[in-house]
């Protein structure tokens, strides 16, 4: 007969616990490896959405009532051929547009110089040409160009003589811009704009000078480029002081290359860009994207500050009380956005939210509301909806299927944690739903970024210079000033302005006072 062995029951327990213990770190690694490669899959879809999906944040509203292209012609039976007959009927003539100059839809004002070439009519080159006479003209216009020109200016002065005591004497030289310097304020004007409103680099512009024959070397361009940048950065920092006077001031920041770092290297730096009441704009340089360089400017300013989720924007709100922070649903929706793939439900749940309040938004401009009717339609319209999608949103954040690093997880958190500053809008109808209209102004760095690449040097060139200049054309396109215009007149216009009066170069004075009635240059004289 054969006894159990008997058991020392304390080692199977140890054993025993000892396995559990190291199964349950294996659960515990195993969960944490499967949110990691979830949360790398959603990184990997971005970084796919960023280089191959479309960039636009416009969405497809699905119609449930609307059948599919494939679904109407498949039910469709194809019918033999009726019989046709000819009727005839008359028909209006397509209508166009007021401001078209020609049947064929053409439109342009009457600063576009008009070529005329004349047709002979073949009767008139013929035997029996005296037997025809011209009674009228047909026009027909067609969009021509040419590629961009430039013009050499040759003044001629007269040398006199003077008969009795046999002296001579002539004219004085037309002063130019600079002393010494052949570039007429045209050309200098045209090199601004072509480089920091249409984002032509100098080295392109030099190849098309040369392809026009004309020899200037690449050196000339950048110093005459940085002349122009010390004449105008006291007019650039004056948009900066209008920018800070209004009551709500938005604020943000891009990156860009500027200075050299190491051999093949550049730093990394960043454009501030300050977006004030009056639609216009202001940007200056710093190699930190830290809010030490703005908290200067901002230390006097009692307003609002519209800003996106930047950390870095909350804590310098903090240290000030007068400053009311309001920050951008637009930047919230992003975060909505990105979960999309993770959480199709909840995510389409938020975007609709989000898209009623935007729907109030197009009201109030359809309807071009403003001060307290606009504020009271927010109240009425907007403020149930911004309630109703924060109820949710804390609904959301309950569910325990959320891990942390769920994309929508941090959707969720992102707003939460930003609810008091979203509604500021609510209440002030002078603060816009979102920091779009300051992208949009942002706009031209990353362009131009895209063309010139970095800022060889960080002060007192290259950077500062596109701080000033970009200050400056943006601020002319918002007012809706042709900048060339308005650079041919400033830069003639600094040097004899009174320094304490030189606020009235800023873009949006200047075209009250100076803009019926510019400096021109010789060649539109």
């Amino acid at each position: 007969m054969n006894l159990p062995v008997p058991v020392n029951q304390p080692c199977h327990l140890q054993l025993l616990q000892q396995s559990q213990a190291l199964l349950q770190e294996h659960i515990s690694a195993n969960k944490h490896l499967k949110q990691e490669n979830e949360s790398l899959k959603h990184q990997l879809a971005w970084f796919k959405q960023q280089l191959f999906g479309e960039k636009s944040e416009k969405r497809l509203i699905e119609n449930p009532d609307q059948l599919a292209l494939g679904e109407i012609l498949k039910d469709i039976e194809h019918p033999e051929v009726p019989e046709t007959e000819i009727i005839t009927y008359e028909r209006r003539k397509k209508h166009r547009p007021d401001d078209c100059v020609t049947d064929q839809g053409l439109r342009f004002t009457e600063g576009v110089p008009v070529e005329l070439i004349h047709i002979p009519a073949p009767e008139m080159q013929g035997e029996d040409a005296d037997q025809y006479e011209i009674i009228d003209h047909k026009y027909t216009h067609r969009l021509a160009q040419r590629p961009g020109s430039y013009v050499i200016l040759k003044y001629q002065r007269d040398v006199v003589r003077h008969k009795a005591d046999q002296t001579l004497s002539t004219a004085a030289a037309p002063s130019g811009l600079f002393d010494r310097s052949f570039a007429d304020v045209s050309f200098i004007a045209g090199l601004l704009v072509e480089k920091y409103r249409y984002h032509l680099p100098l080295y392109r512009q030099h190849q098309r000078l040369e392809a026009s024959g004309v020899t200037v070397s690449r050196g000339t361009l950048t110093n005459l480029e940085q002349r122009a940048g010390q004449l105008l950065q006291p007019v650039a920092h004056e948009v900066l002081n209008s920018c800070l006077e209004s009551h709500t001031l938005a604020l943000d920041e891009t990156p860009s290359k500027a200075g050299l770092k190491c051999k093949g290297k550049m730093k990394k730096g960043y454009f501030w860009c300050f977006y004030g009441d009056h639609e216009e704009i202001a940007f200056i340089y710093s190699d930190s994207r830290s809010c030490d360089v703005v908290e200067p400017y901002l230390k006097e300013f009692e307003g609002v500050l519209l800003t996106d989720g930047y950390p870095g924007y909350a804590s310098l709100c903090s240290k000030y009380p007068k400053i009311t922070h309001a920050e951008c649903w637009t930047h919230s929706r992003r975060y909505f956005v990105k979960s999309e793939k993770a959480e199709p439900e909840a995510t389409k749940e938020a975007l609709k939210q989000i898209g009623a309040l935007y729907k109030v938004e197009d009201d109030i401009r359809r309807q071009g509301l403003e001060g307290d009717a606009l504020r009271d339609y927010r109240q009425q319209k907007a403020k149930p909806l911004v309630d109703q999608f924060f109820e949710w949103n804390r609904e959301q954040l309950r569910r325990l299927d959320l891990v942390p690093s769920n994309p929508l997880s941090k959707a969720l958190g992102y707003v939460h944690k930003r609810e008091k500053e979203l509604q500021v809008y609510l209440n002030d109808p002078t603060v816009a739903i979102d920091t779009n209209h300051l992208e949009r102004g942002l706009r031209c760095i990353p362009m131009g970024r895209k063309n010139w690449m970095f800022c060889w040097t960080e002060e007192g060139a290259d950077a500062d210079n596109v701080a000033v200049f970009q200050t400056l054309i943006t601020s002319c396109q918002l007012a809706g000033i042709d900048p060339y215009k308005y650079l041919v007149d400033v830069l003639q216009r600094i040097s004899l302005h009174p320094a304490r009066d030189i606020r009235e170069l800023i873009p949006r004075l200047w075209n009250e006072k100076f803009g019926a009635n510019p400096l021109k240059a010789d060649l539109d004289k």
